[in-house]
């Protein structure tokens, strides 16, 4: 493809992008006129043809309407898609295109939370632990964390990783956050400003989508397959577009399950070496595998301080712990430190030394060997449902999900009515596309809902998609 395709590709996205971002904010109300083709091509400096295909793709999506011989104008959010509107949950999504409407649904069967059955979690453990807690640190509630995090647990880190990847590591190189969602926004504040390129998996993780746009970056998007990435296209795009960084999560990926090979792992630290480039591998599955465990985290093959690397703990120990580490080169930790002591000045000492007991024991491998088996047994049991569709996903070989594609005549917005309906949720793939164009892909996850649950509610599910697809 020559660069001069690719270029307008990209430019056309920008376009996108800007209109659906102004109109999403509401500084461009409904009914509002939009500027000129000719208008808007002389303010961002660009090829009228491209603003007529940005604004002709909006129309497709019923973000915008054309009056003749007027131009075009927003589209009203009121008189569009009335027959989702009635459910407030449904309205919310459609507007926003956000999760956390759908996550709040007071439904039955949850396929929309890529989060472990309470049920498969050490509860109880943790509930006779926290007292040994208090005993081992009676002023921990007396004090502050140091912005870095807790010293004792960096250090349990530091050791874990050196064990399990053979890596040069101390602890002034991690940094504990509330969490990866907290990681990846203050990642976003310290290095992206306004207009910057970044990189981004097509499809990826909704918050981190969100978040990035929020900082005003310009999310340029590279597809993710099952065997990886199109490598001469990630080269293409460093090249064209001069990203500041690459978000990626290459493990068990959020949400299609895929796993890039070790191949490309390598590569793509050559590549970001090459391009000065940096690469976020947000790695929040690592321990949830199936059969085998996944590859080395790519930042264990880097050795120039190209890779900023979030590993999460938080999905199957307590998400409400909300631990995350942070793990990256002097110069970039320095400027982390300094954002995040601007956010929460450290997060909470009291969830550190909880995590660090329990992270530190022998109770946590065997509880990770019940819970693989217990999701593995999960997906297979929605799998074996799924299988009366034609429906098509690759089965996953780790991680809390699948990315299933649906017939094309099946409208995403109208499924998800008609579920909510029948107290059930799913994510809608429009929701992980940083274009908003993946509409006949979804994502069901298999690991919040119990074995019988999941079962029911998958027929459910189906029985309301064939109903509707007849």
């Amino acid at each position: 493809m020559s660069n001069a395709i690719q270029n307008e590709d990209y430019l056309f996205k920008k376009v996108y992008d800007y209109v659906l971002h102004r109109i999403e904010r509401n500084e461009w109300k409904e009914h509002q006129k939009l500027p000129s083709v000719r208008q808007l091509a002389s303010e961002m400096n660009i090829h009228r043809l491209t603003v007529l295909k940005a604004y002709q793709l909006l129309k497709q999506h019923d973000k915008v309407y054309v009056k003749d011989k007027v131009g075009y104008f927003v589209q009203s959010n009121v008189t569009k898609n009335l027959e989702y509107l009635d459910n407030p949950i449904v309205s919310a999504y459609i507007q926003k295109n956000h999760l956390s409407e759908i996550h709040q649904s007071p439904v039955s069967y949850h396929f929309s939370q890529a989060l472990i059955d309470p049920n498969l979690l050490p509860n109880q453990y943790f509930s006779e632990y926290v007292k040994k807690v208090f005993d081992l640190y009676p002023k921990v509630l007396a004090t502050y964390s140091t912005v870095q995090g807790d010293l004792e647990l960096r250090e349990a880190l530091t050791q874990y990783f050196i064990n399990q990847y053979k890596t040069h590591l101390n602890t002034d190189d991690l940094l504990i956050t509330s969490g990866s969602q907290q990681a990846i926004h203050l990642i976003a504040q310290t290095f992206i400003k306004r207009g910057d390129a970044v990189l981004f998996e097509r499809p990826s993780y909704s918050a981190a989508i969100d978040i990035f746009r929020a900082q005003g970056a310009q999310i340029v998007t590279v597809d993710i397959h099952p065997d990886g990435y199109d490598l001469q296209q990630v080269e293409l795009y460093l090249k064209q577009y001069k990203p500041r960084l690459f978000y990626l999560n290459p493990t068990f990926h959020n949400p299609t399950g895929f796993t890039v090979s070790v191949g490309q792992r390598k590569k793509l630290v050559e590549l970001a070496e090459q391009y000065r480039c940096l690469l976020i591998e947000d790695d929040a599955y690592h321990d949830i595998y199936f059969d085998h465990a996944p590859p080395p985290p790519i930042y264990t093959y880097d050795t120039a301080g190209t890779v900023i690397y979030i590993r999460s703990f938080c999905k199957y120990i307590s998400p409400g712990l909300r631990i995350a580490a942070v793990i990256c080169q002097s110069s970039l930790m320095k400027s982390l430190i300094t954002v995040k002591s601007l956010t929460d000045n450290g997060s909470p000492l009291l969830n550190q030394k909880i995590f660090l007991h329990y992270f530190s024991s022998l109770r946590l491998q065997q509880h990770l060997e019940k819970i693989r088996i217990a999701l593995q047994i999960r997906k297979e049991i929605m799998e074996e449902e799924l299988a009366v569709t034609d429906w098509k996903w690759t089965s996953p070989k780790g991680g809390l999900s699948l990315w299933v594609q649906l017939s094309n005549k099946l409208p995403t917005e109208l499924l998800l009515t008609k579920c909510i309906e029948q107290s059930i949720s799913f994510v809608p793939g429009q929701v992980c596309d940083p274009l908003k164009q993946l509409s006949s892909w979804i994502r069901l996850s298999y690991s919040y809902a119990n074995e019988k649950q999941l079962s029911e509610g998958i027929k459910r599910f189906v029985a309301v998609a064939q109903s509707l697809s007849n």
